[in-house]
């Protein structure tokens, strides 16, 4: 029992490593390689690098607040939910894989855009998708672990309600 306990911790702080390690590694790239506004076109211009340095949250919300604020909401609030995410990541037991792993991505995008607000007061950004009628703002590897992660949770959320509501009507069927 206690080795499937050391197993699973080291496979959650792998995943946690890789989304943070593949996102630094990336906004490290475009820090010393691309300018500031600077844009790339890549694959038709569906895809575009732009490299900004965004004060903000996702799509610079809250860029204008005041900075005690700011750093309340944006640094503070951030590190407590994401250390009480990693708790929970390796204290609770009964959650499935699916739902641990979307965890991990949530946490570790979340660790890798803290971590650049905390070392440069800033989160670079660099990606733009542009399919004409759908376009995202500017984001990085770090947005993509987080939503990532979300809808792997969602997904997984969803099966397991769709299960339960077969289970109901399969056990009214017996009646």
């Amino acid at each position: 029992m206690k080795t499937k306990r050391i197993l699973r911790t080291l496979v959650i702080l792998a995943i946690l490593s890789s989304n943070i390690g593949c996102d630094q590694i990336s906004k490290g790239i475009v820090r010393q390689r691309i300018d500031d506004n600077e844009r790339i076109s890549l694959i038709n211009n569906y895809l575009t690098l732009t490299k900004i340095e965004n004060t903000g949250a996702f799509l610079s919300v809250g860029q204008s607040l005041q900075q005690p604020i700011k750093i309340l909401l944006l640094t503070i609030l951030p590190i407590v939910v994401l250390g009480v995410a990693f708790i929970y990541l390796l204290t609770k037991r009964g959650q499935s894989n699916l739902t641990t792993t979307g965890i991990c991505f949530v946490v570790g995008g979340g660790v890798g855009n803290i971590y650049d607000r905390l070392i440069y007061g800033s989160v670079t950004d660099f990606l733009h998708i542009d399919f004409v009628i759908f376009q995202t703002g500017i984001f990085n590897m770090a947005d993509v672990s987080i939503m990532t992660g979300m809808f792997v949770i969602l997904i997984d959320a969803y099966y397991k309600r769709a299960k339960l509501n077969y289970k109901a009507i399969d056990h009214l069927d017996d009646e």
